[in-house]
């Protein structure tokens, strides 16, 4: 089995700290965690900046499994949480998705910080989970909250940190195993 990592800078293993960004080692960032612990493959198709696509989803062979997690660039964007819900409602809907082999994540809320000042925003963020879980939900795909997974993000209230990312993989690999090992 493959997994499919599909995401922003978050599943990218952006570091904030340095000038120009970077990002972690692989020993800090979630992807690379979960495919040593897992002992799976592990596509890593982040992309900083990333916003939910219109169309056209990461091409899946026979086995592959997808965890998609976006929607923190489109609520820095100022869209609110229902339009982003229905982004990626539609975005999923054109994939080609077989047998519940995808799993919608819902990324933390965002944090007041560097890149994060506007009160719409945070409770904005606040309100993802629920609709992505909605939205998993009709499409009959698996679903995890990430805000529940104790993950600590950055000064800019947005991207995680070394120990957040770890937190996440911790997080995913408990949501996974009863789902992939079955």
């Amino acid at each position: 089995m493959r997994l499919i990592c599909f995401g922003d800078s978050n599943t990218y293993g952006f570091d904030p700290r340095g000038y120009f960004g970077g990002r972690y080692a692989a020993d800090s960032r979630w992807v690379d965690i979960i495919a040593r612990e897992l002992g799976l493959a592990c596509l890593n198709l982040g992309e900083n900046g990333r916003m939910i696509p219109r169309s056209g989803g990461p091409g899946l062979a026979p086995g592959d499994f997808l965890l998609v997690m976006l929607g923190t660039n489109d609520l820095l964007c100022c869209a609110p949480a229902a339009e982003c819900a229905a982004r990626l409602r539609r975005f999923l809907a054109g994939c080609s998705i077989a047998d519940s082999r995808a799993m919608v994540i819902a990324p933390p809320a965002l944090r007041r910080g560097a890149w994060v000042r506007d009160e719409r925003q945070l409770s904005e963020s606040r309100l993802l989970a629920p609709l992505y879980e909605s939205a998993a939900r009709e499409l009959g795909l698996h679903f995890a909250d990430a805000g529940r997974w104790g993950v600590e993000l950055a000064y800019d209230g947005v991207h995680f940190t070394e120990n957040g990312s770890r937190s996440f993989a911790s997080g995913l690999k408990k949501a996974l195993i009863p789902i992939i090992y079955v």
